[in-house]
C-alpha cells in the first residue's frame, strides 16, 4: 500500500516518535509499505513519521558503491526533472537498476558508535526540490536495533549508508536535514529557500485537510 508523504509543517515530523512495543503482522504490514512507499517516491530511506506514523521506525536501502556516488540523501532522482522513472517497474526490477544490496528495516534504533567526518548532498522527500549541497554527518555509525519480530541487531554503516541511516534517525527525533545547519549558514539557507518552503507548508496542510476528510487508520504500537 502507498502512503502518502507528509510535507514539512506537518506537525507529525517534529514529534519525537514513540518506541514500537508491539512485533506483530500490523508492524510486518507497515515496514513493507513504507518499502513501497519509498520507492514509489524514488527515495533511498523513509521514516513512519513521513508517513504520519509516530513511532521508532525508518527503511533504509544500501547501494552499491559505484551507485552510491550518484545518490544522496533520499533524493534518488535529485532535482534533476528530467529523471525517468520506468512505468509499471517492480520492486525487483527498480532494485537491479538502483543496485540496491540490502532493504533494511530498523526499528527502535540507536547509535553505539559515531566517528568520522563526511560532507554529502542532503534532501528529503518531505521536503521536496530542496537540497544541502554539503551537509556535515558521521562518516561511520554502529546502530542496535529490533527487526519486525522483534528480534536484536548490529549493523556497521559506512559513507552513503551511514548518512542515509543518520538523515532517517533524525526523522525519529523531529530533526529535519537543515536543522543540522548552524548560525549563519543556517539563516542563509532558510532565506534562499523562503519562498519553497513556504510553498510545502502550504501543500502539507492541503494534504492534513484531505487526510482528515478521509483519514487513512494505521494502527501499530
Amino acid at each position: 500500500m502507498i502512503h502518502p508523504i507528509r510535507y514539512f509543517g506537518d506537525p507529525v515530523l517534529r514529534r519525537r516518535a514513540l518506541p514500537v512495543t508491539r512485533f506483530d503482522d500490523a508492524l510486518a504490514r507497515l515496514a513493507d509499505d513504507m518499502i513501497e512507499t519509498m520507492y514509489e517516491a524514488a527515495g533511498v530511506g523513509l521514516a513512519a513519521p513521513q508517513i504520519g506514523v509516530s513511532k521508532r521506525l525508518f527503511v533504509a536501502l544500501e547501494l552499491e558503491p559505484e551507485t552510491e556516488e550518484d545518490e544522496a540523501g533520499e533524493a534518488l532522482a535529485g532535482d534533476d526533472e528530467e529523471a525517468v522513472i520506468p512505468v509499471d517497474e517492480t520492486r525487483e526490477q527498480m532494485r537491479r537498476r538502483l543496485g540496491v544490496v540490502a532493504e533494511h528495516v530498523m526499528v527502535n534504533p540507536a547509535f553505539l558508535v559515531r566517528d568520522g567526518v563526511q560532507h554529502g548532498q542532503d534532501g528529503c522527500l518531505s521536503v521536496p526540490g530542496v537540497y544541502v549541497d554539503a551537509l556535515r554527518r558521521d562518516l561511520h555509525v554502529r546502530v542496535r536495533y529490533q527487526d519486525v519480530g522483534g528480534a536484536w541487531h548490529e549493523t556497521d554503516a559506512e559513507g552513503h549508508f551511514s548518512h542515509v541511516v543518520q538523515h532517517e534517525y533524525d526523522h525519529l527525533e523531529g530533526v529535519l536535514f537543515f536543522d543540522r545547519l548552524e548560525g549563519a549558514e543556517k539563516r542563509a539557507f532558510l532565506e534562499e529557500h523562503r519562498a519553497e518552503l513556504a510553498d510545502i507548508q502550504r501543500q502539507a496542510k492541503a494534504l492534513l485537510k484531505e487526510l482528515r476528510a478521509a483519514p487513512i487508520p494505521v494502527s501499530v504500537q
